[in-house]
């Protein structure tokens, strides 16, 4: 079918699809010329209510052209009077944009977009909410404008946000960010469906490119979607004032009507669990936990390097010198709560009440730059090394075992391998020179013979093309209850 449909339907629809792009641009680009602010908060002119209806079926025999025949929908859209915000979720895929040009919401992108030739001209339409990657101030000023439109009273065009920040499966729904429930204002929940025999949709970080999917959806002759549009959902009082409160209660409202299930992890910690570095962390990994427990503490993310830098230094001076909960508290500059109680645990291998600081620094460095793995191995030499510039088999050990967030690690094939003189101890460079030549050398010393299939990321292949697999995803929300957990267990 895809062999027949490559070389009859597929470049007949390509070509429509861009041709029907190309039409709609001149109509955005006058509708756009000129406006302001002032401009857009006033009720829509006569011209432009019917750009709006030319516009709006443009881009649905675009739709048409790609197999989405019809477009089956549910609930009723709310005004922007009554709800400023929606919220959609799962966000999957670039074909997400249905809703997007079925509405003319305003979306947040990043500034970069509306350099794009053509499509950059047909989303500075829809009057976005642009992010500037480089400007460190973005993303309060990206929340100030979305509280600031959210709040002008329906002067403004609604505003549609993922609230996820990423692609998914659609097995679950991830962690929402809290932009879009910062302002406090009801919000309407929008959930997305794609009830096809052939999930040709689905395009996230791991699987099949941007392209291929687009190739694999133009083959399909008919590709369904559904969008439910929920009850508006009013937030409380305490839901107003605690935005993550808000997101969580609404994710799990969509999550109901999407029939899924929730995760508390998050895109950040996809990422970490499926790093393409040397070292790729098992399945019992407590790293996940720990980074969990790092944006719990508040140590923000835009920073995190800098105070990589800054615990490092001061580990240096400490040495081997191990600490206890208060001077841990001391260290990291916040006080003593549940959650710095937590990351102690982690550390606290023999629950004597202290630990080696030089593991907390590893375990954050690995959080940082998770696919970095020669830089977070070279900083943990720094740590460990002697006044020659050595390690034993013993600190290795502690090294990688760190870095994997594992309880036991068996590293003597590897030492033996990087220590070809056999002089019982290595330099980083030699360690370097040797996984220069064995780029896979977690593979082939740490993971076939001392892990086991178990606890190996073997599994991590197999996964969801999202990366969101079962490994690292529980069935139901933390239960904040439970006994601290131990990196050693």
């Amino acid at each position: 079918q895809i062999a027949f449909m490559t070389l009859t339907l597929f470049p007949v629809r390509l070509f429509f699809a861009a041709f029907m792009m190309l039409l709609a641009w001149p109509f955005a680009f006058i509708a756009s010329m000129g406006s302001d602010e002032q401009e857009l908060e006033k009720p829509l002119s006569w011209w432009r209510k019917i750009v709006d209806i030319l516009l709006k079926a443009i881009m649905r025999m675009m739709w048409l052209a790609g197999g989405f025949h019809w477009i089956n929908v549910k609930g009723r859209r709310a005004l922007p009077a009554e709800a400023a915000i929606l919220t959609v979720a799962p966000h999957s895929s670039y074909f997400d944009a249905i809703p997007v040009t079925m509405t003319f919401a305003s979306i947040v992108m990043k500034a970069e977009s509306k350099d794009i030739p053509v499509w950059g001209t047909l989303i500075k339409y829809i009057r976005p909410v642009f992010v500037s990657r480089s400007d460190q101030d973005s993303r309060r000023k990206t929340v100030e404008e979305i509280k600031r439109r959210a709040q002008s009273d329906g002067k403004w065009p609604q505003i549609m946000i993922f609230p996820e920040g990423t692609c998914t499966n659609r097995s679950c729904l991830i962690t929402f960010k809290p932009g879009a429930f910062i302002p406090g204002v009801p919000v309407q929940p929008v959930v997305l469906r794609y009830p096809n025999k052939l999930d040709t949709i689905t395009w996230t970080w791991q699987g099949p490119g941007a392209f291929e999917i687009l190739w694999l959806t133009l083959c399909q002759f008919h590709n369904s979607v559904e969008i439910e549009f929920l009850p508006v959902y009013i937030p409380s009082e305490e839901e107003r004032k605690n935005p993550v409160l808000y997101a969580n209660n609404v994710r799990r409202v969509m999550a109901e009507a999407l029939g899924v299930s929730v995760t508390d992890y998050t895109f950040e910690d996809c990422q970490l669990a499926l790093a393409e570095g040397q070292l790729r962390l098992p399945s019992d990994t407590c790293l996940l936990e720990f980074a969990k427990l790092v944006r719990s503490l508040g140590l923000k993310p835009e920073k995190l390097e800098d105070d990589l830098n800054k615990y490092a230094a001061s580990a240096m001076k400490m040495k081997k010198e191990k600490v206890d909960l208060k001077e841990f508290s001391a260290y990291l500059e916040f006080p003593v709560s549940h959650t710095l109680e937590s990351m102690f645990a982690l550390f606290d291998e023999n629950e004597d009440g202290v630990i080696d600081i030089r593991e907390f620094v590893i375990a954050l460095s690995v959080v940082c730059k998770p696919s970095k793995t020669l830089e977070t191995i070279q900083l943990a030499f720094q740590l460990y090394q002697s006044e020659s510039g050595t390690i034993t088999e013993e600190d290795l050990a502690h090294i990688l075992k760190t870095a994997m967030g594992v309880s036991e690690i068996n590293v003597t094939h590897l030492f033996r391998a990087v220590d070809e003189e056999e002089k019982g101890k290595i330099t980083y460079d030699d360690f370097y020179t040797f996984a220069e030549l064995h780029p896979h050398f977690a593979e082939d010393y740490l993971y076939a013979d001392q892990m086991g299939a178990e606890s190996s990321l073997e599994t991590s292949s197999l996964s969801a093309p999202n990366g969101i697999c079962t490994d690292f995803s529980p069935d139901n929300t933390e239960d904040k209850n439970k006994p601290l957990q131990k990196k050693l267990n």
